[in-house]
C-alpha cells in the first residue's frame, strides 16, 4: 500500500500546489465540468477524502464512526464549502490529504482486506480506497481548469487506470473487442465483437473518462459511447492492482 501511497501523496502535492495559486476570484470561475466553479471541485474533492478517512476509519475499527452520509448530504456539503476564500478551500483539502496520509500509515497490515462500502453502496477492500483517491485526485486536478490536462497524468496512474476501467466495461459487456494503448505496450480484450481501438494511454484514458475528445484514436469502426466514469468494479469481479 505503501506505493499507492506515495503515489497519492505525489498527486495531492500537484493539485494543493495549483489551488495556492488561485485567488478568491479564481476559485469562482467556471470549472471544466458544467455547473460547477473550481470552489465546487475543489469542495467535492476536500469532502471526498473525508469520506474515504471515515472508510479506512471502518477498517481498521469495524465500527462507523458517525453516521453514513448519504449522496443528498454529501452534496449539500460540498455546495456549502464551494464558495469560501482561496486560501481556506486549499488549506481544508491539503489538511484533510495530510490527515489521510497518516491513517493510511499507521493502519494495520491486516485490516487493508476488510471490506468497506462506498457512498454508491457497492464494497471493496480497504486498500482501493487509495486507489480511489488517487483517481480522484487525478482526474479533478484537470477538472479545475487550471492548465493540467490528461497527457499530464503520471503513466503509473493510466497504467492503472486504465486496467481498472477496462476491467469493469468488459465485465459489463461493453463493445469494443480489442484496445490497444500503444506507448506502455498493453492491450485489453473485451468482448467478442466492437471495434478495436488504438491510441496513447492517456488519449484512451481521457476518452473513456470523458476528459479528452477521442479524435486521437484510431478504430477500424465507429466508436460506442462511454458510460458514466469511473465504474466501480462489477459484481463478482476484484478492483485492478497496479
Amino acid at each position: 500500500m505503501l506505493d499507492v501511497l506515495e503515489e497519492v501523496t505525489r498527486s495531492a502535492a500537484r493539485i494543493t500546489a495549483a489551488l495556492d495559486t488561485l485567488t478568491d476570484e479564481g476559485t469562482r470561475a467556471p470549472s471544466a465540468l458544467a455547473g460547477w466553479t473550481r470552489g465546487h471541485v475543489i469542495s467535492h474533492v476536500a469532502h471526498g477524502v473525508g469520506a474515504y478517512r471515515r472508510l479506512l476509519a471502518m477498517a481498521r475499527t469495524g465500527i462507523e464512526p458517525t453516521p453514513r452520509t448519504d449522496a443528498k448530504t454529501f452534496a449539500r456539503a460540498v455546495q456549502a464549502g464551494a464558495d469560501r476564500p482561496a486560501a481556506e478551500l486549499a488549506t481544508d483539502l491539503r489538511s484533510r490529504l495530510a490527515r489521510l496520509a497518516e491513517d493510511a500509515t499507521s493502519m494495520p497490515l491486516e485490516c487493508w482486506g476488510s471490506l468497506v462500502t462506498a457512498l454508491a453502496g457497492w464494497q471493496h477492500p480497504a486498500w482501493y480506497t487509495l486507489h480511489r483517491c488517487w483517481r480522484e485526485l487525478e482526474t479533478h486536478h484537470v477538472d479545475l481548469n487550471v492548465g493540467y490536462r490528461t497527457a499530464d497524468w503520471p503513466g503509473t496512474y493510466v497504467t492503472w487506470a486504465l486496467d481498472d476501467t477496462l476491467t469493469a466495461l468488459a465485465a459489463r459487456g461493453f463493445p469494443v473487442a480489442r484496445v490497444d494503448a500503444l506507448d506502455i505496450g498493453r492491450s485489453w480484450t473485451l468482448s467478442p465483437s466492437g471495434p478495436d481501438i488504438a491510441g496513447s494511454g492517456h488519449a484512451l484514458l481521457g476518452w473513456l473518462s470523458g476528459r479528452a475528445p477521442a479524435s486521437p484514436l484510431t478504430s477500424d469502426r465507429p466508436l460506442p459511447v462511454p458510460p458514466d466514469w469511473p465504474l466501480p468494479p462489477a459484481p463478482g469481479t476484484s478492483p485492478a492492482v497496479p
